[in-house]
């Protein structure tokens, strides 16, 4: 029961900020500035980082599209603000080759913006109204990563959650064991001092007893030396005479 309640308390926590920003998940129609002009564009805001974001975009195109961006340098070195893939095959999009571009900007840091937009030429870009169907069809794509990013962040949060919750319960077994470590020892220390107190008592009876008899045989000594001394003195008479 205290698993289950744990864990749904955990999961709420995690849970509830998605829930509150699903709208954000939502492609919408805008435009990026690109070679100086701007281009009509799809952008969808994300729960999560930019990097987050950024690599699960890249991945999710290789995964379903065996699209692969460039854009990330090698190591991280040479790394540009625009990810692209010139003249790639998106027959869900059009018949054509495409370039396809993309950016992922911060807005705060707990959501990321990801731009999606697309040409046929050099300057052959999709557009509402000069190419409406294909248009469409990459809104569609940008959407679709938008519920795949979505279900990746909510199977995250409740990894997250129950990797916290296996945490929680095991520091519990932890402070269980040491609260009956402590409640022994305490027990423990209670009967020594309860025997302590005893002896105690027990070495002031003795100590009371032995004073007496120390006093008793001081008498005793003081009588036994007279008698020596008593002794002592008919012996040097006897000797004398």
């Amino acid at each position: 029961m205290f698993r289950l309640s744990a864990f749904l308390f955990l999961l709420a926590a995690f849970v509830a900020p998605l829930a509150a920003s699903a709208q954000l998940y939502d492609a919408r129609t805008s435009t990026v500035n690109f070679d100086k002009r701007e281009r009509e564009a799809f952008k969808v805001q994300i729960d999560g980082t930019a990097q987050w974001t950024r690599d699960f975009w890249q991945s999710w195109l290789k995964d379903t599209y065996n699209i692969k961006l460039k854009g990330d340098g090698v190591f991280g070195v040479g790394k540009k603000d625009i990810l692209a893939a010139k003249q790639v095959p998106m027959s869900s999009v059009t018949g054509k080759l495409i370039d396809l571009y993309s950016t992922v900007t911060a807005p705060s840091d707990s959501v990321a913006e990801l731009s999606v937009w697309a040409a046929t030429g050099p300057e052959s870009f999709l557009s509402a109204t000069g190419t409406p169907s294909e248009f469409s069809a990459l809104r569609n794509i940008v959407q679709s990563f938008a519920a795949a990013a979505r279900l990746k962040a909510y199977r995250e949060q409740i990894a997250d959650a129950e990797k916290q919750l296996n945490a929680a319960e095991k520091e519990k077994e932890k402070l269980e064991k040491e609260r009956v470590s402590l409640a022994s020892n305490t027990t423990n220390n209670l009967e020594k001092i309860e025997q302590l107190k005893k002896q105690n008592i027990d070495n002031k009876l003795k100590s009371a007893e032995d004073s007496v008899k120390l006093i008793d045989n001081a008498r005793l000594m003081e009588v036994r030396k007279q008698q020596l001394e008593r002794r002592r003195a008919r012996l040097t008479n006897l000797d004398r005479k």
